[in-house]
């Protein structure tokens, strides 16, 4: 590893990745890739872990990319993508960029229009989970008590303020 083979920036499925990163930190940049399923590329393609993403070759790097692009070419467990028996295919995959953002967006399209409990709160901008909604998750104006006065019997007049009735009344 000389300073000639070293680049500062590596493009990896179309996102810029600094030079300087080790190869897991590196990977946990791209959209859709976290620090588990980085480690298990470096694994599976026999990759030194404690190399900075610099120093890759261009056929590492494509191997990267081909691994990314088609995860199933390396037979990893179901549990480690992040798309599990999709609604439409039923195939699991793994989503990367773009397509992570697009596909929840359409999963939350899907659920508005089936009128779905989910889709409901999601309509409502509400939270989804069970979380619970009395005091957090409030948007817009904050909330606050009106500070007042007593509360008056009914039929009861108002007090006068101590030291009003001297300053109506004429000094004799």
């Amino acid at each position: 590893m000389s300073a000639q083979d070293y680049r500062h920036i590596v493009r990896i499925v179309g996102k810029d990745i600094p030079g300087d990163k080790k190869i897991s930190v590196g990977l946990t940049h791209i959209k859709g890739v976290g620090f588990n399923f980085a480690n298990a590329i470096i694994g599976a393609l026999g990759l030194n872990p404690n190399n900075n993403i610099g120093f890759l070759t261009e056929s590492q790097v494509e191997s990267i990319e081909k691994t990314l692009k088609d995860p199933s070419s390396v037979n990893f467990p179901s549990w480690l993508l992040n798309r599990r028996k999709d609604v439409e295919t039923g195939v699991t995959t793994h989503l990367i960029t773009s397509d992570v953002a697009f596909t929840v967006r359409n999963d939350i399209e899907r659920e508005k229009l089936s009128n779905s409990w989910r889709g409901f709160r999601h309509t409502y901008g509400l939270k989804v989970r069970g979380q619970r909604t009395r005091t957090t998750g409030r948007k817009g104006a904050s909330v606050g008590v009106k500070k007042g006065g007593k509360v008056l019997p009914a039929g009861a007049a108002p007090a006068a303020a101590p030291g009003a009735e001297a300053a109506a009344a004429p000094a004799a």
